[in-house]
């Protein structure tokens, strides 16, 4: 901050100390104020062609017209050489029923036809087989010893849920509300429109958790690994739960990415 009073010297020192004092401040503030417009405008001039900002962010002003391409006169779609991508054929071994379709009499004549073609031409449909959830039911007995009067009642087999539905409707969910986005009602809406399973909405969370709980470990173990690499990159983004700022922090390496979240559960996973 320049020093030198704004007021020639012999007015300046005809001045009182608490006039010069308050004059000083005064600069202070200026100088702190124009520091900060000038900091305001370096941002605004700040955009997705000259900063790490994307593009959803540039001001209306700032964002360049679209380049019309000069028209070439050619139709639209396919050009004549243009070699055709088309969904590949699967393997005969691969295909669960082949069925031979013959015709009958021939189209010119209306004579009978007989006989085999040893090359057909092959068209296979895809479909998705008929999705019915399967429900197992455990009758727990409860029995009564005839030597002491005592009732015991069987235990769930090793590995079945104590709740109502199993590992891979938990792993669905989980799918759903994580990998996905989606959210919880519409999640809901999911299993209950594809897969014919209705769930009410305070279900969902819990598998969450249960399914949280169930990768713990190997989460756990991507972390370890994570921290121990000798390169990681680092990148964090921020979002609200309810009234409360929260932050996910995300460390790549060449094999695992590790994603760290205070205010929500930990997840890891291995790159392809």
């Amino acid at each position: 901050m320049n020093t030198t009073p704004p007021l020639s010297q012999e007015v300046w020192e005809r001045t009182p100390a608490e006039a010069q004092a308050y004059i000083r401040a005064l600069e202070a503030r200026v100088a702190a104020l124009e520091a900060t417009v000038q900091h305001l405008l370096e941002r605004l001039r700040m955009d997705s062609h000259n900063s790490s900002q994307p593009p959803s962010s540039d001001l209306p002003a700032t964002r360049r017209p679209r380049q019309r391409r000069t028209p070439s006169g050619r139709k639209p779609g396919g050009q004549p050489g243009h070699h055709g991508q088309t969904r590949a054929l699967v393997p005969l071994e691969n295909v669960e029923a082949v069925l031979p379709v013959k015709p009958t009499h021939c189209a010119h004549c209306q004579h009978p036809l007989h006989g085999e073609d040893g090359q057909p031409q092959r068209h296979q449909v895809t479909e998705l087989p008929p999705v019915k959830p399967v429900v197992t039911e455990y009758q727990l007995h409860a029995l009564v010893c005839p030597a002491c009067g005592a009732t015991t009642r069987a235990d769930l087999p090793m590995g079945v849920p104590t709740g109502g539905f199993g590992p891979r409707v938990q792993a669905t969910v989980a799918l759903c509300t994580g990998a996905y986005r989606l959210s919880k009602r519409t999640t809901q809406e999911v299993m209950a429109d594809l897969f014919g399973l209705p769930m009410s909405l305070g279900t969902i969370p819990r598998l969450e958790q249960a399914t949280v709980q169930a990768l713990a470990a190997p989460v756990a173990e991507a972390h370890t690994f994570v921290r121990a690499q000798p390169i990681a990159h680092l990148d964090e983004t921020g979002w609200r739960e309810g009234r409360v700022r929260a932050w996910l922090w995300v460390a790549v390496t060449a094999w695992v990415v590790g994603r760290i979240g205070p205010l929500s559960s930990s997840v890891s996973r291995i790159r392809p």
